[in-house]
């Protein structure tokens, strides 16, 4: 009977051992996750403990979270360096994200010398700005993770020209128009100021082409120096520059939860 409902495989593997062996928990704990109801394949709840599942094409979720069951899905973050191209591969030669995956081993580690076109870059950072550079295998995420009717926020350090108004804030939660339409943040706050010179946080759910400095000297700031300290739920924190970091398990599951997936 149970090999009739959604998600299940009489030559698949059982579900508390797929689990366990994605690091969710021992098989152990995983039949108590099981059996709480925490666990869903392909959107339904499931509780019995010999239900068998195909790794390959099941949709796990506990707690809520996707589970990525594939190890060939590889998740990572960058600090990307100003400087850096945001491409795998760029024509005039100029240095690039791609060659940085060559120079960390990224390829031979993860795709034991399958071609770096395999992985790609969730959208973009120009030459000049710093920071988060999300890189996956799966592009349907990634795909999401770009489309702008998800909304995903982004959060932005910039080092701006200028004494910030008290209403910049104002100004920029209400909007600005800019020549290829409005834009407005979600969140402003003035981090630090010296003379001739402001520090500020920006959270924006936009992803047009340089669209936090256009905005900025819109408004009468140009940017000095912009960093992307966060996509999502994923932040970069006091990973340095031209490092590579696997997303953590959390990480993921947030981003898939972001898109609905």
């Amino acid at each position: 009977m149970s090999d009739m409902t959604t998600g299940a495989r009489p030559d698949g593997v059982r579900l508390q051992k797929v689990l366990a062996q994605a690091g969710v928990a021992s098989r152990r704990a995983a039949e108590e996750l099981i059996a709480a109801g925490r666990v869903s394949v392909d959107g339904k709840i499931v509780r019995e403990m010999g239900r068998r599942i195909d790794p390959d094409t099941a949709v796990v979720h506990v707690d809520g979270s996707r589970i990525v069951l594939n190890e060939d899905v590889v998740h990572l973050a960058l600090n990307k360096p100003r400087g850096i191209l945001s491409t795998m591969h760029d024509d005039r030669g100029r240095q690039c994200v791609g060659d940085l995956v060559v120079e960390r081993g990224i390829v031979d580690e993860h795709f034991t010398g399958a071609p770096r076109a395999r992985l790609f870059h969730v959208g973009r950072l120009d030459a000049e700005t710093e920071g988060l550079l999300l890189l996956t295998n799966d592009g349907e995420l990634g795909h999401r993770l770009m489309h702008p009717s998800y909304e995903i926020e982004k959060t932005y350090l910039a080092e701006v020209m200028g004494q910030v108004a008290r209403d910049l804030g104002r100004r920029l939660r209400d909007g600005v128009e800019l020549d290829d339409g409005p834009v407005a943040v979600h969140s402003f706050k003035l981090v630090d100021s010296a003379p001739g010179r402001s520090l500020i946080e920006l959270v924006i759910h936009e992803g047009r082409k340089h669209v936090v400095r256009r905005l900025l000297d819109e408004v009468g700031h140009p940017v000095q120096r912009l960093v992307r300290t966060a996509i999502g739920e994923v932040r970069l924190g006091d990973q340095r520059p031209g490092r590579f970091r696997p997303l953590t398990r959390a990480e993921v599951g947030g981003l898939y939860r972001s898109v609905d997936m």
